[in-house]
């Protein structure tokens, strides 16, 4: 059996290939990446690199083969056919008739238009007929300790998401699910809703940087119109500025508040509480 996973230089993918480094033999590993000169390093340490493009199907062909597993990391890239970057690797992996597909997408309570491609792959992979497993992420704590520098530098958590709640977690702690998931067994045509233990708020997050900073930091909740503008005169492309405010909108409805213990009972552990992240942005 071989693991493979896309996406394996970004973000979440080498966490998860640094997980899968800790249970399994590196020669086991296949790292799919755009850039091999970024996976050189995961090379040295016996992972075998190929080089493919979403946008390329072909870069795909006979990759994968019978019982194999594949981790598929959702594209990132604004402006791009999500759905039919996912449909290459599901294809192939289809061809091959690997042993499970897992899919990281996004909360099945997620209304905003962020969800629309993740849950149109979704239907994709049920479509294949494979063996599956559908990682439904909830937010990360990093996308929200990302902006800690506008956040210090005005005193203030700007929002539009109300005093709605969001069960979070790290990126390690989603990496650590899908570890679990391709290493294990039993996971098979399953679906995962996966929360922090601990679902907080905007008004608790700016509390949280006040304690471990000692500075005053207030909660300004503002209209979604509003958001957007303040993210775009930030520099923000305008597209991802309207992704973002309309999860805030989202979270006020209380989409994001998570429910169950799947993502703890997964990896065997807590998952990290908010306030780590926070003390780990702050030490940079």
């Amino acid at each position: 059996m071989s693991i493979f996973v896309t996406g394996a230089t970004g973000q979440l993918g080498r966490l998860v290939v640094e997980g899968l480094l800790a249970s399994v033999p590196a020669g086991q590993i296949t790292a799919v990446v755009r850039d091999g000169a970024k996976a050189a390093p995961l090379a040295e340490r016996g992972v075998r690199v190929h080089v493919a493009d979403y946008d390329a199907p072909e870069t795909f062909a006979g990759l994968f083969g019978p019982g194999d597993r594949v981790l598929l990391v959702s594209g990132s890239e604004l402006g791009k056919d999500r759905v039919a970057q996912h449909r290459a690797v599901i294809d192939a992996a289809a061809a091959a008739g690997v042993a499970l597909l897992a899919y990281t997408s996004a909360p099945g309570s997620l209304t905003a238009a962020l969800a629309d491609d993740h849950r149109a792959t979704e239907r994709v992979v049920l479509d294949s007929g494979l063996p599956y497993t559908l990682l439904r992420n909830n937010w990360y704590h990093e996308v929200i300790t990302g902006g800690l520098g506008p956040v210090l530098a005005h005193g203030a958590v700007v929002q539009a998401a109300g005093d709605g709640r969001t069960a979070s977690a790290s990126r390690a702690d989603y990496a650590a699910a899908a570890v679990a998931v391709l290493t294990g067994d039993g996971h098979e045509n399953r679906t995962y809703e996966l929360n922090g233990d601990t679902a907080w708020s905007y008004a608790e997050y700016a509390a949280e940087v006040s304690r471990q900073t000692g500075r005053e930091i207030a909660y300004n909740d503002v209209a979604p119109e509003i958001y957007e503008g303040i993210l775009v005169r930030a520099g923000l492309p305008e597209p991802l500025a309207v992704i973002l405010a309309e999860v805030d909108v989202s979270v006020s409805k209380g989409e994001l508040a998570g429910a169950g213990d799947e993502l703890s009972r997964l990896i065997g552990r807590p998952t990290t509480p908010l306030a780590d992240a926070v003390a780990a942005a702050l030490r940079g």
